[in-house]
């Protein structure tokens, strides 16, 4: 057991997050939580309140960073987590993410001040996963903006959050049914379920640990973490059909002509509720590129260069488990260069989805003409990609 262990708790479900840090404060001798409130950022703080099990130890408040709430919980974070650590006495630190902080950011800001993060759990309200991942209104819109540049939307920011941890803190939920239940599970299905209430066993039989705490303090590889979110190498979801929801996982060897499926993003973008992966365009042959998409919105950038179009000296420099993953997908001709696209949804139309994707595709004609005629093809993304 480390000295303090930091367990990281998030995500919008708002009452779901609280009740699951409710438990593991309750479940854990010895612990506090830290939580930041971003919602007095008007005001020109961040309210910080640690409490334990008897109610609020103490409170204060931290400036904003250029104009930033996100910013100065940066800042504050890591002082505070450090101060609990050295007045000792401390088993395990939680802290309470604000609604939309990521807990990606956080993850590593806390790594990188010395500490160690145990655990990084989302709560989640299985009835909330299709609202939440449908909703394409700003944060702004929401009062959840954490700065006044903050552009995400409720649902980009909510599938960030679900898929970056390890653990799924569930809530019970009567309105959820097995649809809401199989979504969750199709849209991370490596990640570890734990329902919040499982701790109806009466006291004196309890198990030492409860099994959201054991999850919470199993241990975090931020590493690890980072890469299965990379394009290149993210553990996307597999094919799945069941509860009237599908998963289709699109794989082809051939470039898309930039023009058509330009065409064809808002159709693709509203086909599934989520979809994610990376795709190969033909007029930039040699870029990785992100495909991001939830609630009718879609976020395409670029991921660097595929491994194939590097010289052999540069791919010392790459992790090894981008290199991993490019020879797990490794092609004679193409290398790492492909479409891996995959579509989560409920009703979601497989076969038309399919055929739309098909005829993005470079035809025949187009494909045998070779890169240096794909890259004369009309630069349809440079607006969307910003280059």
């Amino acid at each position: 057991m480390p000295e303090l262990s930091v367990v990281i708790v998030g995500g919008l479900h708002a009452d779901a997050r609280k009740e699951a840090v409710a438990r593991l404060l309750a479940d854990v001798p010895d612990s506090v939580v830290l939580h930041h409130d971003l919602a007095t950022a008007a005001a020109g703080t961040v309210v910080r309140t640690i409490r334990d099990a008897t109610g609020i130890v103490s409170a204060g408040e931290a400036p904003l960073v250029n104009d930033c709430a996100c910013c100065a919980l940066r800042e504050d974070l890591v002082p505070e987590l450090l101060r609990i650590r050295d007045a000792g006495g401390t088993r395990m630190a939680i802290v309470e993410l604000w609604d939309s902080v990521e807990p990606k950011a956080m993850a590593e800001v806390v790594t990188a001040g010395g500490l160690t993060v145990t655990g990084v759990l989302t709560a989640v309200d299985p009835a909330l996963v299709l609202p939440y991942l449908g909703n394409g209104d700003d944060l702004a819109e929401r009062g959840l903006a954490a700065a006044a540049t903050d552009q995400r939307t409720v649902a980009d920011t909510f599938a960030r959050q679900l898929e970056y941890a390890p653990v799924l803190a569930v809530a019970a939920s009567p309105e959820a049914d097995d649809e809401d239940r199989e979504l969750l599970a199709q849209l991370h299905p490596t990640a570890r379920q734990v329902p919040i209430d499982d701790l109806t066993v009466p006291a004196p039989r309890r198990r030492p640990l409860s099994s959201l705490a054991q999850a919470a303090l199993a241990g975090f590889d931020v590493e690890a973490a980072d890469a299965a979110q990379h394009p290149a190498c993210a553990l996307l979801p597999a094919e799945a059909d069941a509860h009237g929801v599908s998963t289709l996982v699109w794989h082809r060897r051939r470039p898309f002509h930039p023009e058509r499926l330009y065409a064809a993003l808002e159709d693709l973008t509203c086909a599934a509720a989520r979809s994610r992966g990376r795709f190969w365009l033909a007029d930039k042959p040699d870029v990785l590129l992100h495909w991001d998409a939830a609630g009718g919105a879609l976020c395409v950038e670029s991921a660097g260069p595929w491994l194939a179009s590097l010289p052999d000296a540069a791919w010392d420099m790459v992790p090894p488990v981008r290199r991993a993953a490019a020879a797990l997908d490794w092609h004679p001709e193409h290398g790492d260069c492909c479409q891996h696209l995959v579509f989560t949804s409920p009703a979601l139309d497989r076969d038309g989805l399919e055929q739309l994707l098909e005829s993005c595709l470079l035809t025949d004609a187009e494909y045998a003409a070779g890169r240096t005629a794909w890259k004369q093809l009309p630069p349809a993304f440079d607006t969307l990609l910003e280059v």
